[in-house]
């Protein structure tokens, strides 16, 4: 089961909007079953789902003192990715999110206060070892600022060539636990959204492809050590 983070120290820089949408669209593209999981104490997330009428993506309820027990049943009865929503703050619940997760997805908007807030959680994810992207969220189209705000990131990590634009359909979306895909399948806000999740998927299979190597290699290393030790001993 691979596990997926939205988070950033940020409010409203579209944690919630993205992780639904991120869900829905990977269940969309057979790469589930998919379950969400909700750490905000607000609930915005759980929220959604509750109006959800779909079956899918699966919701689980979760306690940051639970978590990692709550993610091994979920990997145990067969879900194939866990999208988790974190408070908009750096709290010991990001902490915590980030240390267990495969990719760390920063939404940032294009601008300078969100630019400088997305500092401390490229920390908290470089501390963790955990690979992080940065997913530019609510830009005007045209806008020159959405350019320099990728130019930025850029800097601090990897930033998805995929720009989601502020329109009123993400926001109709939410209302009553749809996606911008669900409500019009053909929108430029649908293709954006699978796009992005299509960079993502590909982003943690390149992730988990290049963990599996390493920790091969690494056992190889330490088997010809042990043989080699194990020479010296005898002789």
């Amino acid at each position: 089961m691979r596990i997926i983070a939205f988070a950033s120290q940020k409010g409203g820089s579209g944690k919630t909007t993205l992780s639904g949408h991120v869900a829905v669209a990977a269940e969309r593209a057979g790469a589930g079953p998919v379950v969400i999981l909700d750490t905000d104490p607000q609930g915005s997330l759980s929220d959604w789902w509750n109006e959800r009428e779909a079956d899918t993506p699966a919701f689980a309820q979760t306690t940051i003192s639970r978590l990692l027990t709550d993610l091994d049943e979920l990997r145990n009865r067969g879900f194939r990715l866990a999208v988790i929503d974190t408070p908009p703050a750096i709290t010991l619940a990001i902490q915590s999110v980030i240390a267990v997760s495969d990719l760390v997805v920063i939404p940032t908007r294009p601008s300078p206060h969100d630019l400088r807030a997305a500092g401390a959680t490229v920390e908290i994810a470089a501390r963790s070892g955990k690979p992080l992207m940065f997913a530019i969220n609510g830009a005007t189209p045209r806008a020159r600022i959405t350019a320099e705000a990728a130019i930025a990131l850029s800097q601090h990590g990897t930033v998805a060539p995929v720009t989601i634009h502020q329109r009123t359909d993400f926001a109709a979306s939410m209302i009553d636990g749809r996606t911008v895909m669900e409500l019009n399948p053909k929108s430029a806000s649908a293709a954006e959204i699978e796009a992005l999740w299509t960079y993502i998927h590909d982003k943690l299979e390149k992730n988990f492809r290049r963990t599996v190597f390493q920790t091969s290699a690494s056992q190889r290393r330490e088997a010809a050590r042990q043989a080699a030790f194990g020479r010296r001993q005898s002789a």
